[in-house]
């Protein structure tokens, strides 16, 4: 009985240590996620999330792994943290986008297609989009 035992500890003890490395692997994702958002904002000030932006003034649009989606319309940057699907998000990924209006919404869907196969990835739900301004800067 005392060796049964044993050998259930040792089993769970072994099946802890993936779930504890791969932890460590998401939150180092993670990190390295959000300082690439950092980066791409540097030197912007947020401003009151707006529920759409217009489609058709979009200029380009960034994936920021597993977290959000950046939209530069005109000079201010929109960053757009789904509501769910976000673990989805690769920057590999193609955007396919189909509204019923110009606008692009919070309650918008936006499918993610395989850049490389063509292949449908999955999709994610948008949230509020949160301007970004660059600061102006007094001449003095």
């Amino acid at each position: 009985m005392s060796r049964l035992f044993t050998g259930i500890i040792g089993v769970a003890m072994v099946a802890t240590v993936p779930a504890a490395a791969q932890s460590t692997r998401v939150a180092e994702a993670q990190a390295k996620a959000d300082a690439k958002l950092a980066k791409a904002l540097e030197g912007r000030t947020a401003g009151e999330p707006v529920r759409c932006i217009s489609l058709s003034s979009v200029r380009s649009t960034q994936i920021i792994d597993k977290t959000a989606i950046i939209y530069e319309v005109g000079g201010k940057l929109y960053v757009n943290r789904p509501v769910s699907g976000a673990s989805s998000l690769d920057d590999d990924d193609i955007l396919v986008t189909k509204t019923s209006s110009s606008q692009l919404c919070d309650v918008d869907i936006v499918r993610l297609v395989d850049r490389a196969g063509h292949f449908p990835r999955g999709f994610v739900s948008l949230g509020k989009f949160v301007p970004y301004e660059k600061v102006k800067t007094s001449s003095l």
